[in-house]
C-alpha cells in the first residue's frame, strides 16, 4: 500500500499544492467576496468532490497499470505533457482568473451551499480527474503491492494536503480581502507562480520518463 517513492512524492505534492491553481484561486475568490468561514466551507465540499475523483482513478487505472508497461510509460508521456499544458494555459489566463476573483458576490451562501457549490466544482472540472491521471501514477512501485491500494492512498493523502493547504489560502485571503480585491496584479502574480511551477513540474516528469526509455 506503501509506494516506495513516498518521499519523493510527499515533496512534489508540497510543490503542486503550495502552486496557486485553479482550485486555490477558486476558493481566495470565495474568501474575497465572503470572508473565511464561506471560504472553509468551500474547502471542504472540494476535498470531498476531489477524493471521489482519485478513487475513481484509482480503481480504473491501477489494473491496468499494474499489468501493462506500454499503459504505464503513455501514462508518464501523457501526465508530464499536461502539466506543462495546465501551466501554459495559467499563465495565458492569469488576467482572466484576477478578473473572475475581483467580481463580488451579493448574497453570502450558507454553509451546505458553499460546500455543495466546492464538491460540484471539483466532481465537474474535467481537468481534476485528468491531473490525477497524470500525477498519481508517478509515484507507484508495480513490485510494491497492489497499484489501485497505492493510488487510493495517494489520492487520499493529497487530498489531506490539499485541505490543509487551501484553508490556509482561504483564511489567509478571508483576512486580507480588501487587500486582494484591490490590485489584480497580486492576484496575476499568485497565477503566474503556478503556471511557472506546473511547468516545471511537467518538464522533470518528461526528462525522468525519457532517461527511462533510454535506460
Amino acid at each position: 500500500m506503501f509506494p516506495s517513492r513516498l518521499g519523493e512524492y510527499l515533496a512534489t505534492s508540497i510543490i503542486i499544492i503550495l502552486a496557486p491553481g485553479p482550485s486555490v484561486l477558486f476558493i481566495i475568490a470565495r474568501a474575497v467576496s465572503w470572508g473565511r468561514k464561506t471560504a472553509l466551507y468551500t474547502v471542504t465540499g472540494n476535498a470531498a468532490g476531489s477524493f471521489i475523483l482519485s478513487a475513481l482513478v484509482a480503481v480504473g487505472l491501477g489494473p491496468i497499470l499494474q499489468r501493462s508497461d506500454l499503459a504505464f510509460a503513455l501514462v508518464q508521456w501523457g501526465g508530464g505533457s499536461y502539466l506543462v499544458y495546465l501551466g501554459i494555459d495559467a499563465l495565458r489566463h492569469r488576467h482572466a482568473h484576477a478578473a473572475d476573483m475581483r467580481a463580488k458576490g451579493t448574497d453570502q451562501p450558507s454553509g451546505f451551499r458553499s460546500m455543495r457549490e466546492g464538491f460540484w466544482v471539483a466532481v465537474l472540472n474535467p481537468k481534476t480527474l485528468v491531473f490525477y491521471a497524470a500525477v498519481l501514477p508517478q509515484f507507484i512501485d508495480r513490485n510494491q503491492g497492489s497499484a489501485t491500494l497505492q493510488l487510493l492512498f495517494l489520492g487520499a493523502l493529497f487530498v489531506v494536503m490539499c485541505w490543509f493547504s487551501d484553508g490556509t489560502w482561504g483564511l489567509l485571503a478571508g483576512t486580507a480581502r480588501q487587500w486582494l480585491a484591490t490590485d489584480a496584479s497580486r492576484l496575476v502574480t499568485l497565477r503566474a507562480i503556478g503556471g511557472s511551477v506546473m511547468i516545471a513540474l511537467g518538464a522533470f516528469i518528461l526528462v525522468s520518463a525519457l532517461r527511462q526509455a533510454l535506460g
